[in-house]
Order: structure tokens, then sequence, then C-alpha cells
């Protein structure tokens, strides 16, 4: 595998995400609303969820979604919003209950974003995963966390085989992918190592040596959605207690 970066507890927090979008405000910053829009991409979809069950109909939650983009790609909802700046999880949440309570039932879909060019959001497949996950169980804030917490677990697992294949081994993280969270559907390590023209021995080492990474790879990506290093191993709690139950 490449190099592995700096541990997270080395790294400048003054780039965590949620900061990135505060400091979309500051027009001295060429880069502000590009990083901003690239963030939104990343993160559409658990505020999705949460907006598809707050309101009556899928294309209202479409309009009311890119509507609140649109706002934070404009540079000034951000600085509208109250949020606990701690954690870019609840910073945006904050900042979409703000939104809603102001703006759901008086605007119009023609009068909306600002003259601001719409993201280019999969809509068709959200509301498919949102049909798929949906359970009347949960609140519309455990939804945002659910989701949440499995859109960064699926961005983790993608890093990981991005690096796996660019050391040449896509096929063993292919064979070994599911020992690494603990659902191998009933293959074993000799099966694995069968296919992989090595030994059990061997297969069982590059599965410790992938589930460490993954450890890694995971703490990275919640590092950089708080601020202070103390927040880490909180937010992996919180976060897969949305899973429980």
């Amino acid at each position: 595998m490449s190099s592995d970066p700096p541990p997270v507890e080395q790294r400048h927090f003054a780039t965590t995400r949620w900061t990135m979008v505060l400091a979309a405000g500051d027009h001295q910053r060429s880069d502000a609303r590009e990083s901003l829009a690239r963030l939104c991409q990343t993160y559409w979809y658990p505020l999705y969820a949460y907006v598809r069950r707050r309101v009556d109909s899928e294309h209202a939650a479409h309009d009311l979604t890119q509507e609140f983009f649109a706002r934070l790609l404009e540079k000034d909802y951000v600085a509208t919003a109250d949020p606990d700046r701690g954690r870019f999880r609840a910073f945006l949440l904050t900042a979409c209950k703000h939104f809603l309570s102001k703006e759901r039932d008086k605007a119009r879909a023609q009068k909306r974003g600002g003259g601001c060019a719409p993201l280019s959001l999969d809509f068709a497949s959200g509301e498919s995963r949102y049909l798929a996950a949906s359970t009347d169980a949960l609140t519309a804030e455990q939804l945002y966390d659910r989701q949440w917490a499995i859109d960064l677990l699926d961005r983790v697992m993608r890093r990981l085989e991005s690096e796996m294949k660019d050391s040449g081994k896509p096929e063993w993280f292919d064979r070994l992918k599911a020992f690494i969270v603990g659902g191998a559907d009933g293959t074993t390590y000799a099966q694995a190592a069968k296919r992989l023209g090595t030994t059990e021995a061997a297969a069982k080492m590059a599965t410790h040596r992938m589930r460490k990474r993954y450890r890694e790879l995971l703490r990275q990506e919640i590092a950089d959605t708080v601020e202070h290093v103390a927040d880490i191993e909180d937010e992996v709690r919180c976060l897969f207690a949305t899973f429980a139950g």
C-alpha cells in the first residue's frame, strides 16, 4: 500500500470540513464556493432523508433540499444558523432545521436558488435509497444520523478498496473485505486463502492489516468532521449507536 498519512492527532484541524463551510463566507478565498460544492455533493443524501421524513411529498423534499444547499452556496445562510460547531454532522442538521422552520411554508420553487446554479443531485437514486431504508421506527433525526453513518462507512470502504487496488492487490480486497466488518457470509479463511492461492495464515494476516487500515481511515474521515481530536472516539460511538436496536 502507499505510505500512510500522518496520524489524525497531528493534523491541522483548522481545515476540518465544517470549518471549510464556515470559511465559505470569506470572499478572499477564491476556492471557497468550489470546496463547499464538493462537500454538499458528499453529504447531501443524509439531509435529503431527513427532509423527506419531514415533508409530505418526494417533490417537496427535492425542492427544499436543493434550496438548502443553494443557500449554503450563496455564502449567506450559514451565518444565520446557530449550530453546535464542534461537529459538522450536527452543524448541517441544525442549519437545515433552521432553514425548514423559516422557509418551508413560504418558499416558491420558481424563486428558489437566488440565481445560484443548483447542484446536480441524483434525487431519483436518493428516493430509491430512502424508500429502501426508511422505517417508521426512526425519527427524522435518527434517520439522518443512520444515513450519515452508512455513507461514512461506505466512503471508508471505498478508500480502502482504492488503496488495495493501487497496491496491486484488488483480488485480496474482494476476497477478504467481508471479514473486515464481521460478515463473511459463511466463507472461511481457508476457502478465501485457497481462492487467493495463499495460506490461511497469510489470509488472516492480510485481513488483520486491512482491518487496522480500515479503522485508521474511519478515524480520518471522522477527524474531518469534528473540531477537536478528543471528539473522534465519541463520534465513532455515536455513529455506531445508530445501528443499535
